[in-house]
């Protein structure tokens, strides 16, 4: 009799399937096929919006030049959240192969050259171990991705797209993964692992749930990244008793805008850092007041209060309200397509006297601080009195409140505007917990047979984040996960 967990039918098999194709599923997947196996990838996305945030990221990478330094910096960005000494050891010998492997799949491996080197945390022990690379002459417009991409399309390797994983197949006794169950163009269709299924479908960045469950004082944030990334790694992992980690870490959040029409936000360009600005301009939240430094760089969305790391500060709703000056200075949106799943897939043509999306309501206008305050919901004399504190700031030369140096410039004369801005991410950090082998196990700490994880579900950043850390994981995780998902042997009904 055929036990109950497995279909009637399998629809397709390979020896590997992999699920989600980004960086963690492209290194995963060229591992296993040149080591001699068959490879099945499943991506949400359809065709030419895969990728995941690998391909949407600023398309650095990580590879650092001493394994003994690197443990110590991660051991020290992971603070009072420690990670298991072999999965550091593990990361760390595998972080300085990157540079290797990009190169034996076709890559140029080339070091960022503006200072300064990269370093998040240079004050941190080992931190000069760090070193950003990216392939190719260019650094952005997702030329790694595309190595990546080209690699895997160079070999036999099948990809179904939009084709979501929703459940995994597993045995009733032996509780090993068999196989996936996903959604294909409307139907459900079963999926043999003779191997394995290796997890690479990122993190939770677009699923409000998730987010309001497990990212403390976040009502709602959307994602700068990939739309596709909803949790589903997280609830299939949870399905068949895996434990999660490191739920809490995120890359956020920054200020953004999102509009209805779009999937992804919008970065303003008044609170970049480097922007020269022209005009007055605040960030207040519901109560009318600011909060922050709007001008202040913070690290993947980080900043440093009381002696103590942890997330910036976004009392929602807010509102970058800023006067006429600023209007007609600058194109509030940076289009330029570096980074992000807005200017590098959707690419919306944001005006350049940001008239067109003045009419959108995406901007308002008012002739007064008190009408503008009326029409985004605001007591208008709180507002009033805000922009006036701001403005003797300005005449002082300082901002005693939050010590913002950057464009100290005065409000000047009507009108006034103000653009609703919300928490914003490029990707969540937690997910099923793994070990050194990349297995996702249980609460007991036991692996769940012939099931891994690559990439940021998951992630091993527990609490600091170094830039490029995410893709270098995604490569040498993937490489991880592959060989030992190859070394599996096949099972048989």
């Amino acid at each position: 009799m055929r036990p109950p967990w497995l279909p009637e039918k399998w629809d397709r098999e390979a020896d590997v399937v992999v699920v989600g194709f980004g960086g963690a599923g492209a290194a995963t997947a060229i591992t296993a096929h040149d080591l001699g196996a068959t490879v099945l990838l499943l991506e949400k996305a359809p065709e030419g919006e895969e990728g995941g945030n690998t391909r949407v990221a600023a398309q650095g990478y990580l590879n650092v030049s001493d394994v003994d330094k690197a443990i110590t910096y991660l051991d020290a960005m992971c603070g009072p959240y420690a990670v298991p000494r072999e999965m550091v050891r593990a990361w760390a010998d595998e972080m300085s192969r990157n540079n290797d492997w990009l190169a034996s799949i076709g890559g140029d491996p080339q070091e960022h050259q503006f200072p300064p080197a990269g370093i998040e945390f240079p004050e941190l022990p080992g931190s000069d171990c760090v070193h950003k690379f990216h392939h190719g002459d260019i650094l952005g417009y997702s030329n790694t991705w595309k190595l990546f991409e080209r690699a895997v399309k160079q070999r036999p390797i099948d990809i179904l797209y939009e084709a979501p994983g929703r459940a995994l197949i597993q045995d009733g006794v032996t509780k090993e993964i068999l196989g996936i169950r996903a959604e294909r163009r409307g139907r459900s269709i079963c999926i043999k692992a003779r191997k394995a299924v290796v997890l690479t479908c990122g993190g939770f960045e677009n699923n409000q749930e998730m987010i309001r469950n497990y990212l403390p004082g976040l009502p709602y944030c959307y994602t700068s990244g990939s739309p596709y990334n909803e949790g589903d790694g997280v609830a299939m992992g949870l399905s068949v008793g895996a434990d999660l980690w490191h739920m809490n870490n995120y890359a956020g959040p920054t200020m953004a805008l999102k509009v209805p029409e779009y999937k992804t936000t919008f970065s303003m360009m008044p609170l970049h850092f480097g922007h020269v600005q022209q005009g007055g301009m605040i960030v207040v939240g519901p109560d009318a007041n600011r909060f922050c430094n709007e001008k202040l760089r913070t690290l993947h969305g980080k900043i440093k209060k009381n002696g103590r790391w942890g997330p910036a500060p976004v009392p929602c709703p807010m509102f970058m309200v800023f006067d006429h000056a600023l209007f007609t200075s600058c194109t509030l949106y940076d289009k330029k397509p570096v980074m992000g799943w807005g200017r590098i897939i959707e690419n919306y043509d944001w005006s350049d006297d940001n008239r067109a999306e003045l009419e959108r309501g995406w901007v308002k206008q008012a002739a007064s601080v008190a009408a503008l305050a009326l029409a985004i919901g605001l007591d208008p004399a709180a507002l009033e009195q805000s922009i006036k504190r701001w403005n003797g700031n300005c005449d002082g030369g300082k901002d005693p409140h939050f010590g913002r140096s950057k464009m100290l410039v005065p409000f000047g004369p009507p009108p006034f505007y103000a653009v609703e801005l919300s928490p914003s991410m490029l990707n969540t950090q937690g997910g099923p917990r793994r070990n050194e082998k990349r297995q996702i196990v249980r609460p007991d700490n036991t692996p769940i047979p012939r099931l891994y994880s690559s990439g940021e579900l998951g992630s091993i950043y527990s609490y600091l984040y170094q830039g490029t850390g995410n893709i270098g994981e995604c490569l040498a995780f993937g490489r991880i996960s592959a060989r030992n998902a190859v070394a599996e042997s096949r099972w048989d009904e």
